[in-house]
């Protein structure tokens, strides 16, 4: 009679540790920061190429096409100043209120505009996320790059209408290249916070033109915020002019107009706060994108 052969039972191994065995990873799972960042860098030009095709596909079709760009801040410009300047006398207390108010327009305008098409930049994107594999980030961040392409166009109209307006040229102005740099990483830093907050709540978009409204009448762009705050209390006085948006619109302001009133803080300390918001938001906004990155295109 034969012997029954006994076999061992073939040992069992964990998934986990057959995936590290064979080098294998979870679809979709989030990379590390170092390496996320590295991809990010690996995808710069596609970054700039979908943020240059988004800026000439913009507006292709009105008859004026890409001067809508400098048109819009422009047409606001005059209604503000026709409702502020003339209707309510603010140009009477403002020397060169035209700058002043243009100013104001045109910085604010640029984060205004990067915060609303930042919140829509992953829903509106959605087949490409799940037909390709790329950093999602790359996304809010073109965004933020198309409407910094804008910004530098608009500004040029911004430094006509200063020397129109009677300003001379000052080596002051060349302060905006910083100041608009840590505006941007601020900017860019919004645009992915609020990019995945509109993945996740997706009626944002319906709510965040009444948030920047308020924003902008808060901001100091149509008057000096310094003189509507003089009763107030010094705690709330300050904390309204820790608003980012005033002061980067305000250290504009000291570089291209040479009287502009009063400011609650000193330039030295307006530039602490613009550099703490762009450290703050950048890192802020970077790091919960980051968090959600496995989550964009499910469900």
């Amino acid at each position: 009679m034969a012997e029954a052969v006994v076999t061992e039972p073939y040992p069992t191994v964990a998934p986990a540790q057959l995936a590290a065995r064979y080098g294998l990873r979870a679809a979709g799972e989030r990379p590390g920061v170092r390496e996320y960042i590295r991809s990010l860098w690996a995808y710069r030009h596609f970054i700039v190429a979908f943020a240059n095709a988004r800026n000439v596909a913009t507006l292709t079709t009105a008859r004026l096409g890409q001067l809508w760009h400098v048109l819009t801040p422009l047409t606001n410009a005059a209604v503000y100043y026709l409702i502020f300047g003339v209707i309510l006398g603010t140009s009477d207390r403002i020397e060169n209120f035209v700058a002043y108010l243009c100013c104001g327009i045109f910085i604010f305008g640029y984060t205004s505009a990067v915060a609303s098409a930042g919140t829509v930049s992953i829903t509106a994107n959605l087949n490409m996320i799940r037909a390709l594999q790329f950093p999602r980030a790359s996304l809010p961040l073109s965004v933020t790059i198309t409407q910094l392409q804008q910004l530098l166009a608009s500004m040029a109209v911004l430094i006509a209408i200063v020397l129109v307006t009677g300003e001379p040229p000052r080596l002051a102005w060349l302060t905006l290249i910083p100041l608009l740099l840590l505006q941007t990483v601020f900017s860019g830093g919004l645009a992915m916070l609020l990019a995945r907050l509109g993945s996740k709540i997706v009626d944002l978009k319906q709510i965040m033109p009444f948030v920047l409204r308020t924003w902008l009448y808060g901001s100091g762009v149509f008057y000096s915020l310094t003189t509507a705050t003089d009763n107030m209390p010094t705690w709330a006085s300050t904390l309204l002019h820790l608003n980012p948006m005033l002061v980067f619109i305000e250290l504009a302001r000291e570089a291209l107009i040479t009287t502009t009133p009063p400011s609650h803080f000193s330039v030295e300390s307006m530039w602490l706060v613009a550099l703490g918001w762009a450290v703050v938001m950048g890192a802020l906004g970077f790091f919960y994108f980051w968090r959600g990155e496995k989550e964009y295109g499910r469900g």
